[in-house]
């Protein structure tokens, strides 16, 4: 797996907080079970999303987390850069300190292909894009449910 188990989390309560009710606080407790995800796992997840400026935290008897902008303003490699950083897109994929065009390994021609390719899908897939694509196509969003059972289907989200 390219991303760590803590972006793919974080990637999915994005997607879970981009299809919920813009400025509503959502509980970390709620969305740590629909999700199925350690509470205190996701708490440190969203916590660094938070400090990067993606999330804005609440805290209280109606609080939680909520998304700073709308889904659709927000690219994936926001999430995956705030949790991950920039070396999945920067290192080489052998590891190899120097390696570039002047000096590569057997793998940079290719590695540098594909993760042009990632960088790409990343930047231009955004919250909202993936939340109606997977409403639309019951996609699933944790090991057995689908978009439809985790959301509540919002209009013009």
């Amino acid at each position: 797996m390219l991303l760590s188990k803590s972006c793919v989390y974080g990637l999915r309560a994005a997607l879970f907080l981009a299809n919920q009710e813009h400025g509503k606080f959502i509980p970390i407790r709620q969305m740590s079970d629909k999700l199925e995800i350690s509470f205190h796992f996701l708490t440190k997840i969203l916590q660094q999303l938070t400090a990067e400026g993606i999330l804005e935290s609440f805290k209280g008897p109606n609080g939680g987390v909520r998304l700073i902008k709308r889904g659709e303003q927000i690219p994936l490699i926001d999430v995956v850069l705030a949790i991950d950083g920039s070396e999945l897109l920067t290192e080489c994929a052998l590891g190899l300190p120097g390696c570039g065009v002047k000096e590569p390994c057997p793998l940079h021609d290719k590695w540098a292909e594909a993760r042009d390719g990632i960088r790409s899908m990343l930047e231009e897939s955004t919250l909202t894009e993936l939340v109606q694509k997977g409403r639309d196509e019951n996609l699933r969003l944790t090991s057995e449910n689908g978009f439809d059972i985790l959301f509540e289907v919002k209009e013009g989200v």
